[in-house]
């Protein structure tokens, strides 16, 4: 899924190749990643985008005397750019696109969602707060009034395991499973450690792992092309996704905890003082 340094990163992408142009058609191909009728998908169209704003995990093109489109890719979805989109409509069927915007100069993108569970979305309202899911996202942790005392304020009132604060959209915009393990790993603290537990030094070192792994992760994003993201997020991970391998801090061996949907990595030594966490939804330390 696409988090907030990807989501940055196709937001200076856009800003670069979409501001200043006109939209001249928006092609739906899969009428389910539609969430809004009024106002129709049409009345983005004529307009030239005048700037492109990042909430949270949501991308958000503004147009000028239109609506918004405000766009959520999901755990599947991805922004494909073209130089030059092809000739004619997209037809429906079982690929993936879902959504095409042209501009009057024939480029563009193609919104793609993978697999069978159809997540990706799509909002045309005249402010981004009608969008449910904007509404009630919690501060962007990469804003610069979040600081230490904020985040300290935010977990003072939470019952409950850090790696589930920090995926909490409400809580902190913009952080998902793949930054919420990297950030706990840079922390060197367990996901289920008790956000209830935090000591004001643990408070002061999740803040700054929070604030170094999500600045890196955009820095080294920024400037990538929108097809070579996901390899280069990929890239920077070092234990999300990498069951198996050796940590690059330690060289302990990164362990998984499975879900129904999802799972979690992690290092024993790094983060649970060497014991390894059981392999089940609710989890705690082996004693």
């Amino acid at each position: 899924m696409p988090e907030l340094p990807e989501v940055e990163a196709l937001k200076d992408f856009l800003a670069e190749h979409l501001v200043g142009h006109e939209i001249v058609r928006v092609l739906p191909v899969a009428i389910s990643v539609l969430k809004t009728y009024d106002p129709p998908l049409t009345a983005v169209e004529g307009h030239e985008v005048t700037a492109v704003h990042r909430h949270g995990k949501f991308l958000d093109l503004v147009t000028d005397g239109g609506p918004h489109l405000v766009t959520h890719l999901a755990r599947a979805g991805w922004l494909h750019w073209k130089d030059k989109l092809p000739d004619g409509a997209p037809r429906p069927g079982k690929g993936p696109l879902a959504l095409r915007v042209a501009l009057e100069t024939g480029a563009g993108f193609d919104l793609t969602e993978a697999g069978t569970q159809k997540r990706l979305a799509v909002y045309v309202v005249q402010d981004p707060q009608e969008v449910a899911g904007v509404a009630r996202l919690g501060p962007d942790p990469l804003a610069d009034d979040f600081d230490e005392a904020r985040l300290a304020t935010l977990l003072k009132g939470e019952r409950r395991q850090l790696k589930g604060a920090l995926r909490d959209q409400g809580l902190i915009a913009g952080v998902g499973n793949a930054y919420s393990d990297e950030i706990l790993h840079a922390a060197r603290m367990s996901p289920f450690k008790p956000t209830s537990s935090l000591t004001s030094e643990e408070t002061t070192r999740l803040y700054e792992a929070l604030r170094t792994t999500l600045t890196e992760a955009v820095e080294r994003s920024r400037g990538v092309a929108a097809g070579r993201l996901k390899a280069e997020k990929k890239s920077g991970l070092r234990v999300h996704g990498r069951t198996g391998e050796p940590c690059p801090v330690c060289g302990d061996t990164v362990r998984e905890v499975s879900f129904s949907d999802s799972s979690l990595q992690y290092c024993p030594t790094c983060q649970t003082g060497g014991k390894p966490l059981a392999d089940r939804r609710l989890s705690r330390l082996l004693k």
